[in-house]
């Protein structure tokens, strides 16, 4: 019997050592530039757009951020939200063809924004930041738009998330550009777009646009981390509990 609640223990600690490294790796592998929305986001109507933004490395601070909106889809509207201790600068480019929107011609959009950080400022290895843009009109004709963002590194480093999604159950690319999805619009995308772009930016409540498999990646770790410490538990009781009798553990 001793030898069986020895054996339960020890089973006990690994899988706590388990659940410790799974969660451990849902972290790692949610290290990425990600777009959210408030709300989910509408053809032809508007939204705010939050990148968010880890630092990856642990000897260097990220200390720019370069978004490229799709030149195929060219939106009338982009402003961008103040960010303390970053300079950002939205950057038009002449359309090829100039598009109707609120039934006035534009024949110029934002194609890059560039948020730099002021001396001083950076993204600290183990933070990560928040980057804010309210845009539309929305198109109407795609169920998602990618925003390929370069992120530079004090070191001089400079990362392209900009891998297009897998294909359904494709393995997910190394470096994947953020995706900001669209759902088809209900009649009342100007409101509604307006009560998005002005919700709130905290961090309950972002509903991400894509990241569905980092939360499902840190639910994972933390099922196996929970178990884990369960089975420790139950061995360190019996462990106590043989000795408080006079028994051998082992």
């Amino acid at each position: 019997m001793s030898t069986n609640r020895s054996a339960f223990a020890k089973a006990g600690a690994a899988l706590a050592t388990a659940g410790f490294l799974a969660l451990c790796t849902a972290g790692v592998a949610s290290a990425h530039v990600t777009a959210s929305t408030p709300a989910p986001a509408k053809q032809g109507g508007y939204s705010k757009v939050t990148l968010r933004v880890p630092n990856e490395r642990p000897d260097a601070g990220t200390v720019k951020l370069e978004l490229t909106l799709p030149a195929e889809y060219p939106l009338a509207s982009v402003s961008t939200r103040p960010v303390p201790g970053w300079k950002v600068e939205a950057v038009k480019e002449k359309l090829a063809t100039p598009v109707e929107s609120h039934g006035r011609q534009v024949t110029e959009a934002v194609r890059t924004v560039v948020w730099t950080a002021e001396p001083g400022t950076r993204i600290e290895p183990g933070q990560f930041n928040e980057f804010d843009l309210s845009v539309g009109p929305l198109p109407d004709n795609t169920e998602q738009l990618l925003l390929p963002t370069k992120q530079t590194y004090d070191s001089g480093e400079v990362v392209d998330w900009n891998a297009p999604p897998p294909a359904e159950g494709g393995e997910e690319p190394e470096r994947p550009a953020p995706v900001l999805n669209l759902v088809a619009s209900d009649g009342d995308d100007h409101g509604a777009a307006t009560t998005a772009a002005e919700a709130s930016s905290e961090e309950g409540g972002h509903a991400t646009a894509a990241g569905a498999t980092d939360d499902t990646a840190r639910w994972l770790g933390g099922a196996g981390l929970a178990v884990g410490a369960l089975g420790l538990g139950f061995g360190a009781g019996a462990v106590l509990r043989s000795r408080r009798s006079g028994k051998p553990t082992a």
